[in-house]
């Protein structure tokens, strides 16, 4: 009597090392589909002669609760104009004056500010900054 089995080849493929291979492929795939967006629509903006940041002579900024800030010494609204024609008074270029303004903000503030500035014949760059 024959007890013993007899052993078979099986006819495996060993597929360990492919595991990671396909787990490394499949997270380089992940990546590169995060980073190209197939909804980008290629436009080309328009460039400046010149840099608007190198000029800004007055910053002005308004807060949440109402507060303004001319540089950044807090100020009353009703003396806005004012300070600025102190500021500009010897100035023979075009006065620029950056307004950065919370969303929070009260806007009448901020309409407030351009308006005084279109008054004193300057340019206004706007920048609405959020939380």
């Amino acid at each position: 009597m024959n007890i013993r089995r007899k052993l078979k080849a099986h006819a495996e493929v060993h597929t360990g090392a492919l595991n990671d291979i396909l787990f490394i492929l499949l997270l380089f795939f992940l990546i590169v589909s995060t980073l190209a967006n197939p909804n980008v629509v290629k436009v080309d903006n328009p460039r400046g002669k010149n840099d608007t940041k190198v000029k800004q002579s007055v910053v002005i900024s308004i807060d949440k609760n109402r507060q303004m800030y001319l540089q950044q010494k807090p100020i009353v609204t009703d003396s806005l104009e004012s300070e600025l024609r102190k500021l500009f008074a010897n100035r023979t270029d075009t006065p620029v004056i950056a307004l950065n303004v919370d969303t929070a903000a009260y806007y009448g503030d901020f309409f407030k500010a351009l308006n005084v500035g279109k008054r004193l014949k300057a340019k206004v760059v706007a920048n609405i900054a959020g939380e």
